[in-house]
């Protein structure tokens, strides 16, 4: 996903204000937007505060700032940074990290990003947008570099099945279609969820997907659906605490139209003592995609 980013970035360069920052990453993938930004195109170090400050004051100077890094560089150590000089300014900043969730797994619990949209979501006037696939980068790149607020940009690995034809972006989206319980999935590890999915003929799972954040109104057919089926999961590559969950359950009691069972998949920030891939992470905590359907009970359905 970050080479589709970047090659959308690219197609933007020419807009005067854009500035890109990046906290001396991006070796290796981010050399095309270097290039044909020249001078825009900054290096701060390994300086994450003063880069998100140096940002709110390009932003409170005209200037569109894009500040990038592994996501919990950007969003944890200069959480106080983004909350002062960005958010409650309103200045138009996207934080970029790449590698949410678990994406890079074997480097531990420190490069681990499973709180991160739930923590900036406290803060004022900020959106997250959670791309699934590459194609979601080349809609969502065009659209912030145009916002008007503080927004999170969290980016993965793009996991779209072979073969399938994506409906145009939006913020809710059905994948696939089915006749049994509902669930909605935030974030790239809907793809693996979605190919495992369609192998089921009976009782297959409605996938939705959800890829902004605070939870936009619920489209009506989302509703139908639910109504139709009474069951509701939520799967997604962060915590509980703050989690898209948490804001869907809430709204959905404050509409009344709470589903009769909910389940929540969500990842873990527990240290197990051993560290492998983002897969094996998922597995350890139960959202990869055999154990999501498991806890549908659609496994060994005659």
């Amino acid at each position: 996903m970050r080479d589709a980013f970047c090659k959308a970035l690219v197609a933007r360069s020419s807009e005067a204000n854009f500035v890109f920052l990046t906290g001396d990453l991006g070796f290796r993938a981010l050399e095309p937007l270097r290039d044909v930004l020249g001078h825009r195109f900054i290096n701060a170090g390994v300086a994450e505060q003063n880069m998100i400050s140096v940002a709110a004051g390009l932003a409170r100077g005209g200037l569109r700032p894009w500040v990038y890094s592994i996501a919990p560089f950007i969003y944890a150590r200069p959480f106080e940074q983004i909350r002062n000089d960005v958010c409650l300014h309103n200045l138009p900043v996207v934080l970029v990290g790449n590698g949410g969730g678990y994406g890079y797994g074997v480097m531990g619990p420190t490069h681990h990003a499973l709180e991160d949209y739930g923590v900036l979501l406290t803060l004022p006037n900020l959106r997250a947008f959670v791309p699934a696939f590459d194609g979601d980068v080349e809609v969502l790149v065009p659209r912030l570099m145009q916002g008007g607020h503080p927004a999170y940009l969290r980016l993965g690995l793009s996991e779209q099945p072979k073969d399938m034809t994506l409906p145009a972006y939006a913020p809710w989206r059905r994948l696939l279609d089915g006749d049994g319980p509902t669930v909605l999935v935030v974030g790239p590890l809907v793809g693996g969820l979605i190919d495992a999915a369609r192998k089921i003929d009976r009782r297959r799972p409605t996938v939705w997907l959800l890829s902004e954040l605070p939870c936009p109104p619920f489209p009506p057919q989302f509703l139908e659906d639910l109504g139709r089926s009474g069951w509701l999961t939520v799967v997604e590559e962060h915590v509980a605490r703050g989690s898209a969950g948490e804001m869907i359950a809430r709204q959905l009691l404050l509409e009344g139209k709470a589903p009769r069972r909910f389940i929540h998949r969500t990842a873990s920030n527990v240290v197990g003592g051993r560290y492998g891939s983002q897969k094996f992470h998922r597995r350890e905590c139960g959202i990869d995609p055999a154990a999501v359907l498991a806890a549908l009970n659609l496994e060994g359905i005659p």
